[in-house]
């Protein structure tokens, strides 16, 4: 992972690096997702028949051959020309999961053209009509849920685009949504953030929770919810009709100070009860990473930065090895540790400090 991670930078646009590679405020929590992994360990057990390791799982009617999946990153074509159109084929090509953002620099067309399971992500903005016409046109070309990002109400403090005067250039704006939506997002600010910008203008603040019922209402499709780290707002989830959560802090891009959200996760899968599909993403950077997830009431695990790290160091290949990688990596700590089904994976064999 460290050696696509350092192909990447050694390649990328400053700007663009640090707007990948960035959190919010002091970027507390952004270390903090990582270091929470850093402080688990597991206990393995012995003499146990690990001649086959099943890894395969299925999620909101998308079957995987491992319980991993992309997390939804604007604005691919910013490190690869061919942006998300080749991190779908690097999904397609490991049987793993594909959420592609509604700011994709490459259509959704050219996105399904890869095969493979595919979510389509939306933030809830102002204007619905342009919601509405982004999940027909993915539902069209076989997209099958919704996750809807829930903790932007604002952009947090991303001090690394302010200092970079940062903007979208050309080539990697949105190729779904029309160029006088997203117009503010290529006009850079000294000082500022296009992108806080953009923001500020276009989405919807005031998103409450009878607003998702009408966003499945209206589109038929399942919608998962991403962004809960509060155990409540995941009972609430569930009540709402949400089909499935996803525990996350926005990759510490959001509110810096929040709780990493390996440490979030266990209390918010009590919570949920098996009722609905939890997700998590943050700080994940290795197959036993996964295993610690699924022990801890995760069904599936996403990955965000490390994907867009084997995108540019070498396009849908780069993409297939990182997750690959993960999976492969997953099946060894599954034998290792003597869990050969997913269903093995449970709280008892993970060891954490006390938080």
């Amino acid at each position: 992972m460290d050696d696509y991670r350092s192909r990447a930078q050694a390649g990328a646009e400053p700007g663009a690096w640090d707007y990948l590679e960035g959190g919010a405020g002091a970027e507390r929590t952004l270390a903090a997702n990582v270091a929470a992994f850093q402080e688990v360990t597991v206990v393995p057990r012995v003499l146990v028949d690990v001649t086959t390791v099943d890894t395969a799982v299925e999620v909101c009617g998308a079957r995987l051959a491992a319980p991993i999946g992309v997390a939804p990153v604007a604005y691919q074509r910013l490190w690869h020309p061919d942006g998300e159109a080749a991190t779908a084929a690097g999904a397609a090509a490991t049987g793993t999961l594909m959420i592609a953002s509604m700011f994709a620099s490459a259509r959704y067309e050219e996105i399904a053209e890869a095969g493979g399971a595919r979510w389509l992500q939306l933030y809830v903005l102002r204007d619905r009509a342009i919601l509405l016409d982004l999940v027909a046109r993915a539902r069209a070309a076989g997209f099958t849920a919704l996750v809807v990002t829930v903790d932007t109400p604002r952009l947090g403090d991303r001090r690394r685009d302010v200092r970079n005067s940062f903007a979208i250039p050309p080539h990697a704006q949105s190729q779904n949504i029309d160029p006088e939506t997203m117009a503010l997002t290529g006009v850079p600010i000294t000082g500022g953030s296009a992108l806080a910008t953009h923001v500020g203008a276009t989405y919807d603040p005031g998103l409450r929770w009878e607003d998702i019922s009408w966003l499945a209402d209206r589109t038929g499709l399942p919608v998962v919810l991403k962004g809960i780290l509060d155990p409540s707002d995941a009972t609430r989830a569930v009540d709402a009709g949400a089909a499935g959560i996803v525990v996350s802090n926005h990759g510490g891009r959001q509110l810096d100070g929040a709780l990493a959200t390996l440490d979030a996760l266990p209390a918010v899968a009590e919570a949920v009860e098996g009722r609905i599909p939890v997700l998590v993403d943050g700080g994940v950077r290795r197959g036993v990473d996964v295993l610690v997830c699924r022990a801890l009431g995760a069904d599936v695990v996403l990955v965000g930065r490390p994907p867009v790290w084997g995108l540019a160091a070498g396009g849908a290949e780069g993409v297939a090895g990182v997750l690959g990688g993960l999976r492969a990596e997953l099946e060894l700590a599954m034998a290792l540790t003597g869990r050969p089904c997913l269903a093995d994976l449970t709280p008892a064999m993970v060891r954490r400090p006390s938080r």
